[in-house]
C-alpha cells in the first residue's frame, strides 16, 4: 500500500532552534490520541503529524524506519500485507495515532509480556533536541550494543527528551494462527494459571481475567496451538480477534467509565490486590487495571510498591497533579540529569511526566 511521504523535519530543526532561543516552550502534538495521557500538556504546540512516510523498510530483514507522523492504521496495513506485524501490539486509542506518539508513549498491548515491549523492538531514532540540534541514536540492524543504547531512552520519555523524527523497528512476521480459550476461574486461580503456563512451552500470545473469566490466547504454527488447545482445555471464544481489539483499544465495558482509571505493573504472582473498586488483569497478572474514586493516590502506589511495581493514574483524575509513581531522590536526579543533557532550557513538554522537569 501507499503511505503519504513527506519530509518536514528541517522546519521541526527551525522552530525547536527559535524556541530555544527565547526560552519558549513547546508542546508536541500529533493527532491527540494520547492527550489524556501523563500530566497536563503546556507551551505551544508543535505539529508533528505532516512529518510522515516510510523511509526504509526490508520485509526480508525484518526492520523499518519510518517517520513519526506516520499513522499507525496505514504502517500496520502496510506490514500486515507483507504478513508482518509490530510485536507490542500497540493500543492507537485513536483512529488517526502516529507512530511519534505510540513510542513517546511507550504503551503496549496484551502480547507485550510474551513477544516484548515496544522499547524491546526499536534499533534506532533521530530526534530533535531541546537546542534545535538532530541528533542519531542506534542503527537498523538487530545486534549487541556497546554502552548505553539511548535510542531506547525515547521509548515512553513522553517527548521530554526530544522530538522524534523518525524510528528503526524490528518486526516480526504474524502468527500461522490463532485461538482463544476460556473458562472461568476465581481471582486467585486464574492468577495462579497464568503464571504456570507462562513458565511452560506453549505458544501463548496473551492472558485476561475480567473478573469471572480467564482468557488465553494461543498463537503460532497450526500443529503448536492445536496440540496447545488440547492441552488447556476450555471454550473456544468466537470473534476472538474483537476481543482483544476491545482490551488493548480500552473498548471493553470494563473500561466504560468516567471514574479514575489506575494502572498497577507489579509482579504477575502477586495476589488479588485488596482494593476498593473493579479490577481487570492483564499482561499474564503483571498488569493490573482498577477504577476507583475512593482511594487515595498514595493507598494505590503503596499497594504496587509492596509486590514489587510502581501505579500510574492512566486516565482521569487530576492531570495536574502527580500521575506517575514518585520517583526516590536518586531515581529523580538520574531523570533530571538526562532533561538537561537533552533539553537544557527546559522547553520540550516541561512537565509532562513529573512537575519537576
Amino acid at each position: 500500500m501507499s503511505i503519504a511521504n513527506h519530509d518536514s523535519s528541517a522546519a521541526l530543526v527551525q522552530t525547536i532552534a527559535e524556541a530555544a532561543e527565547k526560552g519558549r516552550a513547546l508542546q508536541m502534538t500529533g493527532s491527540g490520541s494520547k492527550a489524556f495521557y501523563g500530566r497536563q500538556a503546556t507551551g505551544d504546540p508543535i505539529e508533528v503529524s505532516p512529518h510522515c512516510g516510510v523511509i526504509n523498510y526490508e520485509p526480508r530483514e525484518l526492520v523499518i524506519k519510518v517517520r513519526a507522523g506516520t499513522p499507525m492504521s496505514q504502517l500496520e496495513a502496510l506490514l500486515a500485507s507483507e504478513g508482518q506485524m509490530l510485536p507490542f501490539e500497540p493500543p492507537h486509542f485513536g483512529p488517526n495515532a502516529t507512530l511519534g506518539g505510540t513510542i513517546a508513549s511507550g504503551l503496549s498491548g496484551p502480547r507485550r509480556p510474551y513477544a516484548g515491549s515496544a522499547r524491546d523492538f526499536v534499533l534506532g531514532t533521530t530526534l530533535i533536541n531541546g537546542l534545535g540540534q538532530r541528533l542519531r541514536f542506534g542503527g537498523e540492524v538487530m545486534k549487541n550494543v556497546a554502552g548505553y543504547d539511548l535510542s531506547r531512552l525515547m521509548v515512553g520519555a513522553m517527548g521530554t527528551l526530544g522530538l522524534l523524527l523518525d524510528v528503526s523497528m524490528k518486526v516480526l512476521p504474524l502468527p500461522e494462527i490463532e485461538c482463544t480459550l476460556v473458562q472461568e476461574l476465581s481471582e486467585a486461580k486464574a492468577i495462579l494459571l497464568m503464571n504456570q503456563l507462562a513458565g511452560m512451552a506453549l505458544p501463548l500470545s496473551a492472558a485476561s481475567y475480567d473478573g469471572l473469566k480467564l482468557y488465553l490466547r494461543l498463537s503460532g504454527s497450526e500443529p503448536g496451538v492445536t496440540a496447545a488447545r488440547s492441552q488447556l482445555g476450555g471454550d473456544l471464544l468466537e470473534e476472538d480477534n474483537a476481543f482483544w481489539q476491545k482490551i488493548r483499544e480500552h473498548q471493553h465495558s470494563f473500561f466504560n467509565t468516567d471514574k479514575p482509571l489506575w494502572r498497577l505493573s507489579i509482579a504477575p504472582a502477586a495476589p488479588p490486590l485488596a482494593l476498593p473498586g473493579k479490577q481487570l488483569i492483564d499482561w499474564g497478572g503483571a498488569q493490573r487495571w482498577l477504577i476507583s474514586d475512593q482511594i487515595p493516590a498514595a493507598t494505590v502506589q503503596q499497594a504496587a510498591e509492596a509486590q514489587g511495581g510502581h501505579a500510574q493514574l492512566f486516565r482521569g483524575g487530576d492531570r495536574l497533579g502527580v500521575v506517575n509513581q514518585p520517583l526516590s531522590a536518586d531515581l529523580m536526579l538520574i531523570h533530571q540529569q538526562l532533561k538537561q543533557a537533552f533539553d537544557p532550557k527546559g522547553i520540550l513538554n516541561p512537565g509532562r511526566l513529573y512537575p519537576e522537569f
